[in-house]
């Protein structure tokens, strides 16, 4: 494994073994973008769980580069992507990702962290064979995988030494155990808009929910949000992909009382349902999902005035532009994910060596300042975030009611 320093945005090399922070011209011409704040320097914390070779102090193989101070504990990072992966798509997104890690990283402004790449590869025991090099050359937290089947692969080995993961999987099942999603998972959205809407005095909801994975963490997030604010679902109807005719369920949905319904799809189908349920003398309130972030929405009549959650509008515009003038290209979906997660990194840095990622820090109520808003993790791994409501109109989507600026509740 070698050492390579920031690459300029027109370098042709592909993946980089070790990130140091070394200042370049394209860098350094870019704004600079909001990291996540720092809590207080935690103290140890015991694990929930058995760990049988801890990382207690500096070991003869541990990563370090030539040029780092010998007094200094370099903070290593393994970033674990999918960077051989079978598919060209999940590659190219593995590279940006990789790019978003090293501005993050440049921004952090601390040449102690030294970022370490793993490769995820296509199948769980590649990646758990890239787990094992991380930790035998000293990572303290790992960043990644991406696929659900990959951390369920890494969790245990990360487990064995005590090491937290930040993964970007949006399947819960493998959350929990040191096992952190820092991805968008629609349990937040769900939350969030039937909470607005509760406020803005509905209380009779209906669904339609694709039976999906997706749909099932939706109808799960559903019930639970339901349940706590003490309103009532008069009924949730699943359908199948490809389904075109919907006027069975249509009808038991219009006949159920719900004054508000949630469709948790996007494209024609969604299109087509929302034309059906407002096509009587009843106009229900509807709502929808992230997904519903589509432009080919703005302007559909049957849709405009729906309301959904998700990050603001433009909320990553300035992370964009930075990822652009870097690399001379627009930044993948899940690029500011990895930003954020070096700069959680980042944040964490100054805690006592070996137990700087602890429970504690990464749960901290407070939360993070994250690149399309703010963030925390809870116990058991997952996610919460801040959204706006966003209302669908003709040109463009309306913001309803901004997203939080901390997760402490207001004075009264």
């Amino acid at each position: 494994m070698t050492a390579v320093s920031f690459r300029s945005a027109s370098s042709t090399s592909t993946i980089w073994s070790i990130v140091v922070t070394l200042a370049i011209a394209a860098l350094s011409s870019c704004a600079e973008t909001p990291a996540p704040k720092a809590p207080a320097a935690p103290g140890p914390t015991k694990p929930p769980f058995p760990v049988t070779h801890p990382l207690t102090g500096e070991q003869p193989e541990f990563l370090r580069l030539p040029n780092m101070a010998s007094d200094r504990t370099p903070i290593r990072v393994g970033v674990l992507l999918p960077f051989s992966n079978g598919l060209a798509a999940t590659r190219s997104l593995a590279k940006g990702m990789m790019n978003a890690a090293e501005l993050a990283l440049f921004d952090a402004h601390n040449p102690d962290i030294l970022l370490i790449s793993g490769d995820e590869g296509s199948t769980p025991d590649q990646a758990a064979s890239a787990a094992r090099k991380l930790l035998d050359q000293g990572a303290e937290i790992i960043v990644g995988p991406v696929f659900a089947p990959s951390v369920s692969a890494v969790a245990p080995i990360a487990r064995d030494h005590g090491v937290p993961i930040v993964s970007f999987s949006t399947d819960r099942r493998v959350a929990g155990d040191e096992v952190y999603l820092l991805s968008y998972q629609p349990g937040n959205e769900i939350r969030r808009i039937v909470s607005y809407a509760v406020h803005q005095g509905h209380v009779n909801f209906a669904a339609f929910i694709p039976r999906t994975a997706y749909g099932d963490r939706v109808a799960e997030a559903l019930t639970e949000e339901a349940t706590a604010e003490k309103v009532r679902i008069a009924d949730v109807e699943r359908f199948d992909a490809g389904q075109s005719d919907f006027s069975v369920q249509v009808t038991a949905v219009s006949a159920s009382g719900a004054d508000t319904v949630l469709i948790a799809q996007s494209g024609p189908t969604l299109k087509s349902i929302a034309a059906m349920l407002t096509s009587g003398t009843t106009h229900p309130q509807l709502l929808g999902t992230g997904i519903w972030e589509d432009k080919s929405n703005l302007g559909e009549p049957v849709l405009v005035g729906g309301w959904f959650a998700a990050p603001s509008p433009d909320a990553d515009a300035a992370f964009s532009e930075k990822y652009k003038a870097t690399f001379n290209s627009k930044a993948p979906q899940l690029a500011p994910l990895a930003y954020d997660a070096i700069s959680l990194v980042a944040a964490l840095a100054q805690g006592p060596i070996y137990h700087r990622f602890t429970q504690q820090a990464l749960t901290d109520p407070n939360g993070f300042f994250g690149v399309s808003g703010i963030f925390r993790f809870n116990p058991d791994g997952t996610a919460d975030r801040g959204l706006a409501i966003l209302s669908v109109g003709e040109d463009d989507f309306q913001v309803v009611e901004p997203s939080p600026r901390t997760f402490q509740a207001p004075h009264s």
